[in-house]
């Protein structure tokens, strides 16, 4: 649990943020991609991950035609992006109805210069994957997100009690290194595209304890 003097750095880095935003400059540095008409999009997660589903659907409010994707995981690294002119847009969570704040985005946004383009919302349905031949009374381990994890605390605790919890960087992460290691002892909770990008087994759909898991997130440009 965060303690008084996290709590302290988490509303500075906030304010921090929102005061970036009344600072917009008119004048903006040559997109990354302009030389060949590409809008490039940095995002928090790797391929299959729910920031990629956000990067989609943002360049599609956004209008944005031609554009790529780039995975640098965390939130450290798509603000480096940005900054190193590498990525014209970072897409990173902020906020989880059931899972709350994500610090790990809270710190690298105070540590980093930029403008919030836009903040937007995605309904996010966790689901349980597995290795071929998995089943659940197989598993005995869950890996993934730690806010994902918090996302489905009560799924977890009704039908694996005993289960180990591993955190991992990334959903999509998770779900790369069981495809990898095809552990029958392990389940993940990721994306349902996952399963086919991966080559996972999908056990149950939507174990989020809330209907409605709702994650905001920003849409960052310089």
């Amino acid at each position: 649990k965060a303690n008084s003097h996290d709590i302290e750095n988490i509303f500075a880095a906030i304010v921090k943020v929102s005061r970036q935003v009344q600072r917009r400059s008119t004048q903006r540095p040559a997109k990354a991609g302009e030389d060949r008409g590409i809008t490039r999009i940095a995002v928090m997660g790797s391929r299959g991950s729910f920031s990629e589903q956000a990067g989609h659907a943002y360049a599609k409010k956004a209008h944005i035609k031609k554009y790529e994707l780039s995975y640098p995981v965390s939130a450290e690294g798509v603000l480096n992006e940005l900054e190193t002119r590498q990525a014209d847009i970072g897409i990173f969570p902020i906020h989880n109805s059931a899972g709350g704040i994500v610090i790990e985005s809270i710190y690298a946004a105070s540590e980093h210069q930029f403008f919030i383009e836009d903040l937007f919302e995605m309904d996010i349905r966790q689901c349980l994957l597995a290795a071929p031949g998995a089943t659940k009374q197989t598993i005995t381990r869950i890996m993934s997100h730690h806010q994902a994890l918090a996302q489905c605390r009560g799924y977890i605790t009704q039908h694996f009690p005993e289960a180990q919890l591993i955190e991992a960087s990334d959903t999509a992460t998770a779900a790369e290194f069981l495809s990898k290691h095809k552990a029958k002892n392990i389940g993940v909770i990721a994306p349902a595209q996952c399963a086919k990008l991966y080559g996972l087994k999908l056990l149950q759909e939507g174990i989020q304890d809330q209907k409605f898991n709702l994650t905001k997130f920003i849409a960052a440009r310089l």
